[in-house]
């Protein structure tokens, strides 16, 4: 491998900000490991909306398809909100992604460093080493996608509408294995968090799950959970958990209340991965920061890049096998962040804090 190849999606307010300090990072770190980027630019989001007249125009599609990966800012913000919710920035580009590339397992890790506790709504003393999870959501079905789908107006003149949750067991089977690979990387413990006392999905989910790990991963310790009592463990004390794993709607729920405990969003990364290799025989993916496009601070030149660097070393580990690589960055920003001290607005506690580009500049820096 000597290039890099991927689609740049920048999307909305800080979006661009970010993406091009992630950019000078993953240019420094593939320039030492003997490696090119070759990436293309495509709108996404509110700008798609405004240069191509929907949020993911059919060029950034072609875009996509030609790349081995997408680097995804963040799309969405107050210009767009007017819009019909079909039509929005969010919805009209991210789930149309999803189903185009079949991008069924999001990978979204929990990880607050132990210096940045203060960054938690938990207690320093409940979490003094920080956390460290990781959370599996199943992407492509559900009640997200499942149909019939539809809003009608009764005969009484009441409107009623209709979402309807749908699993496959092949569906399971194949986010299952992404959580336990991801567990056996780690600390060999899955839990599976399921509605299985009330819904007819979660009940074949929860069977599924324990007849997919009995037959081929009975050495990982699995464990099952309640979606509302996972939501209150996760409050409680985060770090019982080591990988857990769910179904759409769930997995949006836990997933963002993690990223809340974990502190700040702008160091919240995440991976979407697909059923389809790439041309390096990798999963082709999309990876994106956690956070919002923050349309308060956009243009200041105070957001935090870390989740968007940390998302393109999620990209190198993930859909180009660079594990070393990937290391590097993360390691890099760890360092900038924990020994050096320095600190977008986000996390600073009182500290001096530095900006953007600042902050990218220290992280190439520890490369």
């Amino acid at each position: 491998m000597s290039k890099i190849k991927f689609a740049v999606l920048p999307g909305d307010y800080i979006g661009p900000e970010v993406m091009t300090e992630a950019l000078r990072v993953l240019n420094v770190a593939a320039g030492k490991a003997g490696l090119t980027l070759e990436t293309t630019v495509a709108d996404v989001g509110g700008a798609g909306i405004d240069n191509h007249g929907k949020a993911l125009p059919d060029s950034t599609l072609d875009v996509c398809r030609a790349a081995d990966a997408i680097l995804f800012g963040s799309v969405g913000g107050p210009k767009w909100e007017s819009l019909p919710p079909k039509e929005q920035p969010e919805r009209a580009a991210l789930l149309p992604l999803r189903k185009a590339f079949n991008l069924f397992a999001n990978i979204r890790p929990g990880l607050l460093y132990a210096e940045l506790t203060d960054a938690s709504p938990l207690k320093t003393n409940r979490i003094p080493e920080g956390i460290d999870i990781v959370c599996i959501r199943e992407l492509t079905g559900g009640i997200y996608f499942g149909q019939p789908k539809s809003t009608t107006t009764l005969d009484n003149g009441e409107q009623q509408a209709i979402d309807t949750m749908v699993y496959q067991t092949s569906e399971i089977e194949r986010i299952a294995e992404v959580a336990a690979v991801t567990a056996k990387a780690r600390g060999g413990r899955v839990c599976s968090v399921d509605k299985a006392n009330v819904l007819e999905t979660s009940v074949l989910w929860r069977k599924t799950v324990i007849d997919y790990f009995a037959k081929n991963h009975p050495d990982l310790e699995l464990s099952h959970m309640y979606v509302d009592n996972a939501a209150m463990q996760l409050a409680r004390d985060p770090n019982q958990f080591d990988v857990l794993f769910t179904e759409n709607m769930f997995g949006d729920i836990l997933s963002d209340e993690m990223a809340v405990i974990c502190g700040s969003l702008g160091m919240m990364s995440s991976a979407s991965l697909g059923t389809e290799k790439n041309s390096h025989g990798h999963p082709f993916g999309l990876f994106e920061p956690a956070g919002g496009t923050a349309p308060d601070i956009a243009g200041m030149g105070v957001a935090n890049p870390c989740a968007q660097i940390l998302s393109g070393a999620m990209m190198l580990r993930y859909s180009f096998g660079q594990l070393e690589l990937a290391e590097q960055i993360e390691t890099a920003v760890r360092k900038t962040v924990t020994e050096d001290g320095l600190r977008t607005g986000d996390i600073a506690f009182g500290r001096d804090p530095v900006g953007t580009t600042a902050m990218a500049d220290a992280i190439i820096g520890n490369l």
